[in-house]
C-alpha cells in the first residue's frame, strides 16, 4: 500500500533486541559467539578485563547501526583501557542517522574477546512476503548492509515449514554463496540454530552480520540483530525484562503503558483520531482521512483484542495525549468479532473518565450488523464503508 500513511510510518510489531541480547539466544541454540560479558559501567568493564586477561572489544549497546564508524566501537588490552574506552564510548549518545534521527543514549556496552579474523560471511533468516515461507540468505559479503550487496552474491533457500530444516539446506547455502570452505563443518549446524532461534521465539527477523571465520579455523556469531513479534512475547515472559531496558521513545512507552505492542501508536498533529485492528487496516483508515481533506491525529493498531479494557486503553490513550477533536474506529471483524468490539466502545465511553470526543465507527465482517445495533442503541451512529467514515470524521473535526 502506498499513501499518506506509508509515507511517515513503517510500524513493526517487533521487539528488536540488543547484541548481547540476541547472542544470549545465539547460545541457548548453539550457536558460537565470542567471550564477553555485559556490563553497566566503566568499573564493571574494567574488572571483567582485570580477571580475563588478553585483548578486548568494547562496544556499544544500541539499536542502531554504524558504531564502528561513530567511534562507540574501542579496543583494551587491560582494565585502565577498558575503564576509558567504556567511559569514552558511554559519554555522549550513538550519534543520529539514517535509522534513528534522533540519535540514542548509551546506558550499557558489551566487552568481547578480539577475534583473530580471518573472513566475513552474512547469514540471516526472514518471512519472503511473496513466497509466503521464511528464507535464509547467505552471502560471502559479509560485514556490510545486506542492501549494498549486490543481488548475485546472496543465495536464498525457502523453507518448507511442513518439512523443516534439514543439514543439506545449509550445505547448499554455503556452496550457493561460494562461502570459504573453513565454513562449511560448521555451517549447517549455524542455520538450525538461526531456524531454532526464529521458531521458538517467534522472530521475524535473526541476522547474523558478520558470521566470523578465524585464523585457526573457528566460527563465531560475531554481531546479532533479532526482531521478536510482539504478538509471540506472551510464551516468553522472561523477555519482559529484557524489554525494560530498550530505548523506548515516548509514543513507545505510552503503548507499553496501554497494553500495546511497542510500535502499535504513534503520534502525529492532526485532528481526527483513528482507531482500527492491524497495522494495514490502521493505515488505510489515516490515508481515508487524508484523501477526505482532513489530517491523522494518530497511528494507533488495538490488535487482535478489542474487548472493552482494551478499547477504553486506547481511548484514553488517544484523547489524552493527542489534538484529536473526533475519533474515527474502524474494525474489521474476522477474528474479533463485531458486537464484541461495539460492547467495548459503549462500556470504554461509560467507564473512562478522559475528555469525551465524538466518535465515528465503522464495523465490518464477523457479527457487524448486531455491532451496528448495539452502538445505534447507545446513541453511536455508525457508518458502512471507510470512506464514509474518514468524511464523517474530518467533517467532525472541522466543525469543532
Amino acid at each position: 500500500m502506498k499513501g499518506a500513511a506509508r509515507d511517515v510510518l513503517e510500524p513493526s510489531a517487533a521487539m528488536n533486541l540488543m547484541e548481547y541480547q540476541g547472542k544470549e539466544l545465539f547460545r541457548r541454540v548453539g550457536i558460537p559467539v565470542p567471550r564477553g560479558k555485559h556490563v553497566t559501567t566503566a568499573h564493571e568493564a574494567a574488572t571483567f578485563v582485570a580477571e580475563n586477561p588478553g585483548e578486548w572489544v568494547i562496544k556499544a549497546q544500541v539499536l542502531m547501526g554504524g558504531r564502528g564508524k561513530a567511534g562507540k566501537i574501542k579496543f583494551a588490552k587491560n582494565p585502565d583501557e577498558a575503564r576509558k574506552a567504556t567511559e569514552e564510548i558511554m559519554a555522549t549518545p550513538m550519534p543520529a542517522n539514517r535509522q534513528n534521527p534522533r540519535g540514542e543514549p548509551i546506558h550499557s556496552v558489551l566487552v568481547e574477546e578480539k577475534l583473530p579474523i580471518a573472513k566475513e560471511a552474512y547469514c540471516a533468516m526472514t518471512i519472503d512476503r511473496t513466497a509466503k515461507k521464511p528464507v535464509v540468505m547467505t552471502s560471502a559479503a559479509g560485514g556490510m548492509d545486506i542492501e549494498e550487496v549486490p543481488h548475485e552474491q546472496i543465495a536464498t533457500f525457502a523453507v518448507d515449514t511442513a518439512i523443516g530444516y534439514s543439514p543439506f539446506v545449509g550445505r547448499e547455502l554455503a556452496f550457493d554463496a561460494k562461502l570459504d570452505p573453513a565454513y562449511r563443518k560448521a555451517f549447517p549446524a549455524i542455520v538450525a540454530g538461526i531456524y531454532d532461534v526464529f521458531f521458538r521465539y517467534g522472530a521475524k527477523l535473526v541476522e547474523i552480520n558478520p558470521l566470523v571465520l578465524t585464523s585457526d579455523g573457528r566460527v563465531f556469531a560475531s554481531d546479532s540483530k533479532i526482531e521478536l513479534d510482539d504478538d509471540a512475547l506472551f510464551k516468553h515472559r522472561e523477555f519482559e525484562e529484557w524489554q525494560k531496558t530498550l530505548p523506548l521513545d515516548e509514543d513507545e512507552t505510552l503503548a507499553v503503558k496501554a497494553g500495546l505492542g511497542i510500535r502499535n501508536f504513534r503520534r502525529f498533529d492532526g485532528t481526527v483520531g483513528t482507531m482500527a485492528n492491524g497495522a494495514g487496516l490502521a493505515m488505510a483508515t489515516m490515508d481515508a482521512v487524508r484523501n477526505a481533506g482532513g489530517a491523522f491525529a494518530n497511528f494507533l493498531d488495538v490488535g487482535g483484542g478489542a474487548n472493552a479494557e482494551r478499547v477504553r486503553s486506547c481511548y484514553d490513550l488517544i484523547v489524552n495525549n493527542t489534538g484529536a477533536k473526533v475519533l474515527f474506529v474502524n474494525i474489521f471483524g474476522g477474528i474479533t468479532r463485531g458486537d464484541e468490539v461495539a460492547k467495548g466502545i459503549v462500556e470504554a465511553l461509560a467507564t473512562t473518565k478522559s475528555r469525551k470526543v465524538p466518535l465515528v465507527v465503522r464495523l465490518t465482517g464477523t457479527n457487524e450488523e448486531e455491532g451496528r445495533k448495539i452502538l445505534a442503541g447507545a446513541g453511536i451512529t455508525p457508518v458502512e464503508t471507510m470512506d464514509d467514515g474518514a468524511a464523517e470524521a474530518v467533517s467532525i473535526a472541522g466543525a469543532r
